[in-house]
């Protein structure tokens, strides 16, 4: 049988205001989970929120393709030209809600 596998875990020093403090505590309460889970759920749930989502990368693509250079059949192929764009990037996309 194999060990379990232990999660590293380094130790850091963090200043919270009383407000933020008191936030903290009432969501560890709430939670049922330590002062230190909430801050590591917190933080996931932020790094989540940074990754790209499928409606961000077409908000960059708008207006790329201007003029003569852009697909004549742009219009019916959309899916196709979006997805070769993503697999040329190798974009991942987290799905925002709606």
């Amino acid at each position: 049988m194999m060990p379990a596998k232990r999660r590293v875990r380094e130790p850091i020093q963090v200043y919270l205001t009383e407000q933020e403090r008191r936030v903290l505590d009432e969501l560890a309460r709430q939670q049922g989970v330590s002062r230190a889970e909430v801050l590591r759920r917190g933080l996931g749930a932020l790094a989540r929120d940074q990754q790209p989502s499928f409606y961000d990368a077409m908000d960059r693509l708008i207006g790329t393709l201007k003029g003569t250079k852009s697909p004549r059949d742009l219009a019916e192929r959309h899916d196709e030209y979006l997805a070769q764009i993503i697999d040329s990037k190798k974009l991942r996309f987290r799905r925002r809600s709606s």
